[in-house]
């Protein structure tokens, strides 16, 4: 059966396509005529508080360390470290994906930033390379895409074609990289480090190698762990989505902690994670190392039990006051079977406007250390801002979920650029932000309020001048933190 369209008996009184357009405003008389001939012109003026930062603290000096490069030195116009900077600064600046970057070879003022000599690129061996200071997607995907057991061999393997991706990165130089910026970090060695652990899912973009469907995201996904101190990230592992959430924590933690301990020999170290952590496996391995812990505790008919009499006082209390409702008790809990004695549980009898809330934590920490509700309020409930705000920040700002490639080893090599990026945005927060109105602003404002400045770049026999707009609003800011990566002290 066809679909039959039956007229209106009367025409609508709006005609969208035959409504007259409205002519366009003259200002003050004058006609308004746009073109695209303003010469070298940048929206990215504030690449130079990155590149200010970058030769203060070298983070991505040292970042491009943990890479070697197997290409012959007389056939490249991009050295290893420009092309890490190029990158990592693209992320910082919002440009996600690597076909950015076939227009953005074109920008000299990120050709500044990476201190190119020819900023134009007019001295370029190719013709076609001419006006195109910085690298293409084509060398930069050489970056990304180098198999992590290559070798320096001419030729790819058993094939005669030849090899042209070889630049080979350290996976475990970068983990021990991101410890070590955050020990340097310290001005003093802290008395007490509370270390967050925390999952998250990583949505696949195709059939990417490691790609499981997860029931609890309800998609296909990665399942990427994090580490965070604070706002400062000290691990950050993309893993299948088809384990546990705490799987491999203590692989990785045990080389972290060991690292922490070596250079604080005295620090007490605190652990917290949701109840994707609350596993005996990590639990035990806490105690024996000394460290301390808060998980969240999955709520259970056994648990909900043994808080009954607390459920039905809060319940009472929101009958008669129509507000929210809560108590907080404990007790030593263990379950049937997987943990192997009891621990010290805090529950949360809740009552809200929807019914009963009820929520539980288990702890190492004793009672006289910590008591019930100041543990759950002040130690566990903080887990909202760092990691899950860290991690969220990460994720939406600089693209730490654009893991597209088909390998897994490249897109957490991916992540590994988005985590130093991420460094990189939280060293200037904290080195030149603090004390101003971005002292706690995310790194998207902060890319929006101080990287985004329009510019003209003009080149002399002399000098590069780079002329920022005259009507940016946040002048006096940008000078500021200009001023604070200078008198920054290094490490």
């Amino acid at each position: 059966m066809g679909l039959v369209i039956t007229p209106l008996e009367t025409p609508r009184k709006f005609d969208p396509l035959g409504q007259p357009l409205a002519t366009s405003q003259k200002l003050g008389g004058r006609e308004l005529v746009w073109r695209f001939d303003g010469g070298d012109i940048t929206s990215d003026g504030g690449v130079l508080a990155l590149k200010k930062l970058e030769e203060r603290t070298g983070i991505v000096r040292r970042f491009a360390g943990c890479f070697e490069d197997y290409r012959r030195p007389d056939r490249i116009e991009h050295p290893l470290l420009d092309l890490i900077l190029q990158r990592v600064f693209g992320l910082a600046l919002g440009y996600e994906d690597l076909n950015d970057h076939d227009e953005l070879r074109r920008d000299p003022m990120l050709a500044v930033a990476l201190s190119k000599d020819d900023v134009k690129g007019e001295q370029r061996r190719r013709a076609q390379d001419r006006g195109k200071a910085l690298a293409g997607k084509s060398t930069l995907n050489r970056l990304e895409l180098t198999a992590p057991d290559y070798d320096g061999s001419a030729h790819q393997k058993g094939s005669d074609k030849p090899e042209t991706k070889k630049i080979v990165v350290d996976p475990e130089s970068i983990d021990a990289l991101l410890v070590e910026l955050f020990l340097e970090a310290q001005e003093r060695a802290p008395e007490q480090i509370i270390l967050d652990v925390d999952a998250t899912d990583d949505a696949l973009y195709g059939r990417q190698e490691g790609g499981f469907y997860h029931g609890y995201y309800r998609n296909y996904c990665y399942l990427p762990l994090y580490v965070f101190c604070g706002e400062h990230l000290l691990c950050a592992r993309l893993r299948s989505a088809n384990i546990d959430a705490s799987a491999d924590s203590v692989e990785e933690l045990t080389p972290l902690v060991a690292r922490i301990r070596q250079r604080w020999p005295a620090v007490t170290i605190q652990l917290r994670g949701d109840a994707g952590f609350c596993r005996e496996k990590l639990m035990a391995w806490c105690e024996s190392e000394g460290i301390d812990y808060i998980f969240g505790l999955a709520q259970n008919p056994r648990l909900k039990k043994q808080i009954a009499a607390e459920m039905a006082q809060a319940e009472q209390q929101y009958q008669q006051t129509q507000a929210a409702a809560r108590l907080f008790t404990e007790f030593f809990y263990s379950t049937e079977d997987s943990w192997s004695h009891q621990r010290r549980v805090i529950a949360k009898a809740e009552h809200l406007d929807k019914g009963a809330n009820p929520r539980f934590v288990v702890t190492s920490l004793p009672a006289e250390q910590a008591a019930a509700q100041e543990l759950y309020e002040k130690g566990y409930c903080a887990r909202g801002e760092c990691p899950e705000n860290r991690i969220k920040e990460q994720q939406l700002d600089l693209f730490a979920d654009r893991t597209s490639t088909g390998k897994m080893w490249s897109n957490q090599l991916r992540l590994y650029f988005s985590s130093i990026a991420y460094v990189l945005l939280q060293t200037l927060r904290r080195v030149a932000l603090v004390g101003t109105a971005l002292e706690k602003a995310q790194c998207g404002t902060i890319r929006l309020k101080l990287l985004k400045i329009g510019a003209q770049i003009r080149v002399t026999v002399r000098k590069v001048w780079v002329s920022l707009s005259g009507s940016y609003p946040y002048a006096d800011l940008f000078a500021r933190v200009l001023a604070k990566i200078e008198a920054h002290q290094l490490a």
